[in-house]
């Protein structure tokens, strides 16, 4: 498996915030996977896909809370 990265949250943050020109508090509300629909739909681009152990790496770092 590979080593965990960051979430590149500069790099999501600019294409909600700057290119998508989205409100924080749209930006906030919206997921990931929200986010790169949106510009690949306005790009024409798809986003490449997340690696299942990148998905399990976010998932034990960062929990649901119920």
């Amino acid at each position: 498996m590979s080593e965990p990265q960051p979430f590149p949250w500069r790099e999501m943050m600019g294409l909600g915030l700057g290119f998508l020109r989205w409100s924080p508090a749209d930006f906030w509300r919206a997921t990931p996977r929200e986010v790169l629909a949106a510009f690949a739909a306005l790009t024409d681009q798809s986003p490449p896909p997340v690696l299942k152990g990148d998905l399990m790496g976010m998932i034990e770092r960062f929990p649901d809370a119920l």
